[in-house]
Protein backbone atom coordinates (compact mmCIF):
# COMPACT_ATOMS: atom_id res chain seq x y z
CA UNK A 1 0.00 0.00 0.00
CA UNK A 2 2.99 2.27 0.69
CA UNK A 3 4.26 1.48 -2.83
CA UNK A 4 1.05 2.21 -4.93
CA UNK A 5 1.07 5.49 -2.31
CA UNK A 6 4.50 6.71 -3.17
CA UNK A 7 3.87 5.65 -7.05
CA UNK A 8 1.36 8.45 -7.33
CA UNK A 9 2.99 11.08 -5.16
CA UNK A 10 5.67 10.75 -7.69
CA UNK A 11 3.91 10.75 -10.54
CA UNK A 12 1.84 13.85 -9.57
CA UNK A 13 5.46 15.23 -8.86
CA UNK A 14 6.64 14.41 -12.12
CA UNK A 15 3.29 16.06 -13.62
CA UNK A 16 3.78 19.02 -12.27
CA UNK A 17 7.26 19.58 -12.83
CA UNK A 18 6.42 18.99 -16.48
CA UNK A 19 3.13 20.55 -17.22
CA UNK A 20 2.98 23.78 -18.79
CA UNK A 21 0.61 26.72 -17.25
CA UNK A 22 -2.34 27.55 -18.73
CA UNK A 23 -2.45 31.02 -19.93
CA UNK A 24 -4.48 32.41 -16.86
CA UNK A 25 -2.03 30.24 -14.46
CA UNK A 26 0.54 32.15 -16.37
CA UNK A 27 -0.95 35.50 -16.01
CA UNK A 28 -1.58 34.70 -12.33
CA UNK A 29 2.66 34.65 -11.96
CA UNK A 30 2.86 37.47 -14.13
CA UNK A 31 3.72 36.10 -17.48
CA UNK A 32 1.92 36.66 -20.61
CA UNK A 33 1.88 33.36 -22.18
CA UNK A 34 0.93 33.68 -25.72
CA UNK A 35 3.61 36.61 -25.67
CA UNK A 36 6.86 34.95 -23.77
CA UNK A 37 9.49 33.56 -25.59
CA UNK A 38 11.50 30.95 -24.01
CA UNK A 39 14.42 32.79 -24.78
CA UNK A 40 13.63 35.78 -22.84
CA UNK A 41 13.68 33.72 -19.70
CA UNK A 42 17.13 32.56 -19.92
CA UNK A 43 17.83 36.44 -19.30
CA UNK A 44 16.26 35.99 -15.69
CA UNK A 45 19.52 35.25 -14.82
CA UNK A 46 21.29 38.63 -15.54
CA UNK A 47 18.68 40.62 -13.04
CA UNK A 48 19.48 37.71 -10.13
CA UNK A 49 15.63 36.48 -11.28
CA UNK A 50 16.51 32.86 -10.85
CA UNK A 51 13.72 31.90 -8.98
CA UNK A 52 11.33 33.01 -11.68
CA UNK A 53 13.04 30.84 -14.18
CA UNK A 54 11.19 27.29 -13.75
CA UNK A 55 7.73 29.25 -13.82
CA UNK A 56 8.74 31.31 -16.87
CA UNK A 57 10.05 28.28 -19.00
CA UNK A 58 6.29 26.81 -18.38
CA UNK A 59 4.50 29.47 -19.48
CA UNK A 60 6.98 30.41 -22.77
CA UNK A 61 6.82 29.47 -26.24
CA UNK A 62 9.26 28.26 -28.13
CA UNK A 63 11.50 31.02 -30.25
CA UNK A 64 10.79 30.84 -33.97
CA UNK A 65 13.33 32.15 -36.67
CA UNK A 66 13.18 35.89 -36.18
CA UNK A 67 10.26 38.20 -37.64
CA UNK A 68 12.84 39.98 -39.60
CA UNK A 69 14.79 37.23 -40.89
CA UNK A 70 11.81 35.21 -42.48
CA UNK A 71 11.32 35.68 -45.91
CA UNK A 72 8.20 34.59 -48.21
CA UNK A 73 8.01 33.01 -51.73
CA UNK A 74 5.21 35.32 -52.97
CA UNK A 75 3.02 38.23 -51.52
CA UNK A 76 -0.25 39.44 -52.44
CA UNK A 77 -1.18 43.51 -51.73
CA UNK A 78 -5.50 43.63 -51.63
CA UNK A 79 -6.74 47.15 -51.72
CA UNK A 80 -9.64 48.64 -52.56
CA UNK A 81 -9.24 51.67 -55.28
CA UNK A 82 -12.25 53.36 -53.35
CA UNK A 83 -9.81 53.68 -50.61
CA UNK A 84 -7.00 55.44 -52.33
CA UNK A 85 -8.08 58.72 -51.07
CA UNK A 86 -7.90 56.82 -47.59
CA UNK A 87 -4.48 55.84 -48.25
CA UNK A 88 -2.49 57.86 -50.68
CA UNK A 89 0.78 56.27 -49.85
CA UNK A 90 -0.17 53.05 -50.82
CA UNK A 91 -1.90 54.72 -54.21
CA UNK A 92 1.38 55.98 -54.91
CA UNK A 93 3.51 52.76 -54.01
CA UNK A 94 1.04 50.51 -56.57
CA UNK A 95 0.99 54.03 -59.35
CA UNK A 96 4.47 54.02 -59.45
CA UNK A 97 7.30 51.77 -60.58
CA UNK A 98 8.57 50.20 -57.30
CA UNK A 99 6.13 47.07 -57.70
CA UNK A 100 7.95 46.15 -60.70
CA UNK A 101 10.86 45.41 -58.68
CA UNK A 102 9.40 42.47 -57.25
CA UNK A 103 8.26 39.43 -59.51
CA UNK A 104 6.75 37.86 -56.72
CA UNK A 105 4.78 40.54 -55.58
CA UNK A 106 0.96 40.32 -56.69
CA UNK A 107 -1.53 43.19 -56.58
CA UNK A 108 -5.19 42.33 -56.17
CA UNK A 109 -7.87 44.96 -56.34
CA UNK A 110 -10.58 43.59 -53.53
CA UNK A 111 -13.89 45.65 -53.38
CA UNK A 112 -13.94 47.02 -49.42
CA UNK A 113 -10.83 46.61 -48.76
CA UNK A 114 -8.33 48.18 -46.46
CA UNK A 115 -4.95 47.78 -47.43
CA UNK A 116 -3.33 44.30 -46.66
CA UNK A 117 -0.47 42.19 -47.36
CA UNK A 118 -0.60 38.62 -47.58
CA UNK A 119 2.56 36.26 -47.64
CA UNK A 120 2.41 33.08 -49.08
CA UNK A 121 5.22 30.24 -48.63
CA UNK A 122 5.89 28.03 -51.92
CA UNK A 123 3.14 26.62 -51.75
CA UNK A 124 0.69 29.43 -51.87
CA UNK A 125 -0.65 28.96 -48.54
CA UNK A 126 -1.07 31.94 -46.75
CA UNK A 127 1.41 32.03 -43.71
CA UNK A 128 0.96 35.79 -42.22
CA UNK A 129 -1.96 38.73 -43.10
CA UNK A 130 -0.76 42.21 -42.61
CA UNK A 131 -2.37 45.63 -42.38
CA UNK A 132 -0.39 47.96 -44.23
CA UNK A 133 -2.96 50.85 -43.46
CA UNK A 134 -0.44 52.92 -41.29
CA UNK A 135 2.71 52.70 -43.87
CA UNK A 136 4.05 55.14 -46.15
CA UNK A 137 5.55 53.79 -49.66
CA UNK A 138 8.96 53.70 -48.26
CA UNK A 139 7.94 51.29 -45.64
CA UNK A 140 6.16 49.20 -47.85
CA UNK A 141 8.79 48.59 -50.44
CA UNK A 142 11.65 48.20 -47.78
CA UNK A 143 9.17 45.55 -46.38
CA UNK A 144 9.12 43.93 -49.50
CA UNK A 145 12.86 44.03 -49.84
CA UNK A 146 13.31 42.29 -46.67
CA UNK A 147 10.74 39.64 -46.86
CA UNK A 148 10.31 38.92 -50.13
CA UNK A 149 12.50 36.02 -51.57
CA UNK A 150 14.59 37.26 -54.33
CA UNK A 151 13.82 35.39 -57.61
CA UNK A 152 16.86 35.06 -59.84
CA UNK A 153 18.95 37.80 -60.31
CA UNK A 154 17.42 39.52 -62.99
CA UNK A 155 13.90 39.87 -63.55
CA UNK A 156 11.59 38.39 -66.34
CA UNK A 157 12.11 39.97 -69.82
CA UNK A 158 9.67 41.52 -71.08
CA UNK A 159 11.10 44.96 -72.62
CA UNK A 160 9.25 47.78 -70.41
CA UNK A 161 6.85 45.41 -68.74
CA UNK A 162 6.53 45.21 -65.38
CA UNK A 163 7.29 42.01 -63.55
CA UNK A 164 4.33 42.10 -61.05
CA UNK A 165 0.59 40.73 -61.38
CA UNK A 166 -1.95 42.62 -61.28
CA UNK A 167 -5.70 40.85 -60.39
CA UNK A 168 -8.74 43.10 -60.56
CA UNK A 169 -11.54 42.01 -58.65
CA UNK A 170 -13.46 39.34 -60.42
CA UNK A 171 -17.09 41.19 -59.69
CA UNK A 172 -16.20 44.58 -61.75
CA UNK A 173 -17.64 44.78 -65.17
CA UNK A 174 -14.64 46.69 -66.64
CA UNK A 175 -16.08 49.76 -65.57
CA UNK A 176 -14.08 52.87 -65.13
CA UNK A 177 -16.51 53.71 -62.06
CA UNK A 178 -15.46 51.97 -59.31
CA UNK A 179 -18.09 53.54 -57.34
CA UNK A 180 -21.11 52.92 -59.26
CA UNK A 181 -22.41 50.65 -56.62
CA UNK A 182 -22.50 52.83 -53.73
CA UNK A 183 -25.16 55.18 -55.79
CA UNK A 184 -28.36 54.61 -54.43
Amino acid sequence: MLNILLFFLVAIGYQQIHAEFTAADCRELGFIKAQLICSSCDKLDDFGLETLKPHCKQCCTQDQEPASQRTYAKAILEVCTCKFRAYPQIQAFIQSGRPAKFPNLQIKYVRGLDPIVKLLDASGKVQETLSITKWNTDTVEEFFETHLAKEGATPSSGGGKSSYSVVEDANDDDDADYLRTNRI
